[in-house]
């Protein structure tokens, strides 16, 4: 039996020159190794939800600036069609205030009084009125349209097919597809209870008249 030296208490080991107070101090930065890592990923997490928070932001700003050009966009666009009718009204009562004009130069030119210096003066406004967009519509011998076409005396034909203008009265306006006047007209119908003559039927009637003169007396040839 081994016999204990009474007043000696065991001691832990201690590394060769080093004092038994250098001990403590490696614990404590073991526990705190320990603790670092933790303390690192609840930093990274909240980093990588200000960074979620912050695209989400981004993305409700992005969203609301597309809006924004597109209502800008469509702004714009009904500005110009607005100043666009606005300008088109604003011509289209200015030559229909000088439509009378225009006709006193028609019927002027119809009876031969376009002369020396009115007629350069009628010219030179018709060519204006031209520039601005003016066109005058309504021939005779055309098809009767009551969308442009305004009959102011009716009589019947044998020689129409159809309702058609047979004398312009006064000549109709247009602005591009916008009637500013209709065209006043005369119109003939067909004759109540006369049958047209088909082209086909026509054509057929010749030849075979064309035919039989032939047969009758025409040349032979020899």
């Amino acid at each position: 039996m081994t016999e204990e030296t009474p007043g000696f208490e065991e001691k832990p080991d201690v590394p060769s020159g080093a004092t038994p107070d250098d001990a403590e101090p490696k614990a404590a930065a073991s526990s705190e190794e320990t603790a670092a890592p933790a303390g690192d990923a609840n930093e990274t997490a909240g980093l990588v939800a200000q960074l979620d928070q912050s695209r989400k932001a981004l993305d409700e700003r992005t969203a609301d600036l597309q809006r924004l050009q597109a209502e800008f966009q469509n702004y714009r666009r009904r500005v110009e069609r607005d100043r666009i009718a606005v300008k088109e009204i604003a011509v289209a009562n200015l030559l229909t205030e000088l439509l009378p004009v225009l006709d006193d130069i028609g019927r002027a030119r119809e009876h031969g009084e376009l002369v020396g210096g009115f007629k350069s003066v009628a010219e030179s406004l018709e060519t204006v009125a031209a520039k601005m967009g003016l066109q005058q519509f309504g021939k005779e011998g055309e098809p009767f349209d009551p969308t442009i076409h305004e009959a102011l005396m009716h009589s019947y034909a044998p020689d129409v097919t159809e309702t058609t203008c047979v004398a312009i009265l006064q000549p109709g306006y247009r602005i591009g597809e916008r009637t500013i006047r209709p065209a006043r007209v005369a119109v003939a119908e067909p004759q109540p209870g006369a049958q047209p003559v088909k082209a086909d039927e026509q054509q057929g009637e010749a030849a075979a008249e064309d035919s039989a003169t032939k047969d009758n007396g025409g040349p032979e040839e020899g």
